[in-house]
């Protein structure tokens, strides 16, 4: 394919030249002219392992050449990738005069052109900025639409300093966001030779991927350095420690607990932070991520009041009252937080959980609810469909398939459905639908 890259910095100057070793025709645009004349001889701008190597033989193949004449490098190519730098300004937002500048001079060129043309950023940039931001840009200064005679996609980019050329080779996954198919269609085939999956999805899904891939990998040095800290003085390895937390790959190294969702509870998670930041105070040491986990848990149980609170209706049916679908446990349950806080604001509250109805008569956690809960117990009704039907929104707090298929089935058009924990097969859902963070 014919491809101009914008930006010969870091990520374009190692995207310039794999694509070109991949048999492409690249033309990579920069305002600065030093760095046009190093490529122009044959060397990257940039110090990374084989990028010297790669450069020159891209440049001696006739497959990578480079200009300063944005018009010249949009009239003879199909798509271009957008490689700007977005520093941060001392306040932490992005300085997006580059993205701008490219933008509008992209836009003007499109304007001379007669052949579809697709633009896809890579300069990593907040969720909105493609659509609410590049798009104007390119449609006031082309005098064209959006789909019609071009298209515009987000592709975030993966690339550590060091080891580029692997990571692009070898890369998790390839995400594309696209204002359309035929966009993702012209995009697929740059990268589907890669060992690793192509998804297409939304634009702002993909802006906002980079931000979560990369704060993830900041929560996991972090987590992994605090408990360094906290081993240590206890007189232990946290290498050592660290090894086998990796080799869970069922909870820990997994997609688990990695669903946005309601709060933890139950016996085990609240107990035991609790006990670590406990052994950190004893010991002097600073924890501060560990030590914001449970006020951000609390958070997540106040969004789902706030949510239920901004409604106005005042008939409320809870689905759940345990910590977790499958069990009576209702030690430390985010869902009997959330029954209390809105009692407390003079709510009608009813509340459904069969197992829970069970224990009031054999289980283990009777006592409990007679002595800790009395004020709750008056508020279960053995019926869910009844608590449903006397309800104006019906929050979900457990995924048991039965208590689902009775929201499902008997929810009205003119109830809310408030979801806490992701229901399957929503589509048949007849309610108004609110998901937690989604």
């Amino acid at each position: 394919m014919r491809i101009a890259i914008f930006g010969m910095g870091y990520v374009g100057a190692v995207s310039a030249a794999c694509l070109a070793r991949d048999g492409h025709s690249v033309i990579g645009v920069d305002i600065d002219p030093h760095k046009l004349d190093l490529l122009r001889r044959g060397h990257s701008p940039i110090v990374e392992e084989g990028i010297q190597e790669l450069t020159r033989e891209v440049v001696d193949a006739g497959r990578l050449t480079v200009t300063d004449d944005v018009a010249q490098a949009i009239s003879q190519t199909d798509i271009s990738f957008i490689c700007v730098g977005t520093p941060s300004r001392k306040n932490g937002s992005q300085d997006l005069v580059a993205v701008d500048k490219v933008a509008e001079q992209i836009g003007q060129a499109l304007a001379g052109v007669d052949h579809y043309h697709t633009v896809v950023l890579r300069s990593t940039v907040k969720p909105g900025t493609t659509l609410e931001r590049m798009k104007p840009l390119l449609e006031s200064h082309s005098g064209k639409t959006l789909g019609q005679e071009f298209g515009l996609a987000f592709q975030p980019e993966f690339l550590r300093e060091g080891s580029s050329i692997k990571d692009y080779d070898n890369p998790p996954f390839t995400v594309v966001g696209g204002d359309s198919a035929r966009t993702l269609d012209q995009v697929r085939p740059i990268f589907e030779h890669l060992p690793c999956d192509f998804v297409g999805t939304e634009i702002g899904t993909a802006e906002m991927v980079k931000y979560a891939c990369n704060a993830f990998h900041a929560l996991k040095i972090v987590f992994a350095n605090e408990i360094g800290r906290l081993s240590q003085s206890l007189g232990l390895d946290s290498r050592d420690v660290m090894h086998l937390v990796t080799l869970d790959r069922q909870l820990n190294i997994s997609p688990a607990y990695l669903r946005p969702g309601f709060a933890f509870g139950g016996s085990c998670l609240p107990k035991d932070l609790r006990a670590l930041l406990h052994m950190s105070k004893e010991l002097d040491t600073d924890v501060p991520t560990l030590g914001s986990l449970i006020p951000s848990n609390h958070l997540q149980v106040d969004h789902a009041a706030n949510f239920v609170l901004e409604t106005g209706k005042r008939r409320i049916g809870l689905v759940g009252l345990s910590f977790k679908s499958g069990t009576d446990d209702m030690r430390e349950s985010p869902l009997v937080e959330l029954a209390e806080r809105l009692i407390g604001k003079g709510l009608e509250l009813k509340i459904h959980d069969p197992n829970v109805q069970l224990s009031r008569v054999i289980g283990a956690n009777r006592r409990y609810i007679e002595e800790t809960l009395p004020h709750l117990a008056s508020q279960l009704m053995e019926d869910c469909r009844a608590m449903i039907e006397a309800s104006e929104v019906i929050v979900v707090g457990l995924s048991d398939a039965a208590l689902v298929e009775q929201v499902i089935s008997h929810a009205r058009e003119d109830q809310l459905v408030i979801d806490l924990v992701g229901l399957k097969d929503r589509t048949a859902l007849k309610a108004r639908y609110q998901g937690l963070c989604w």
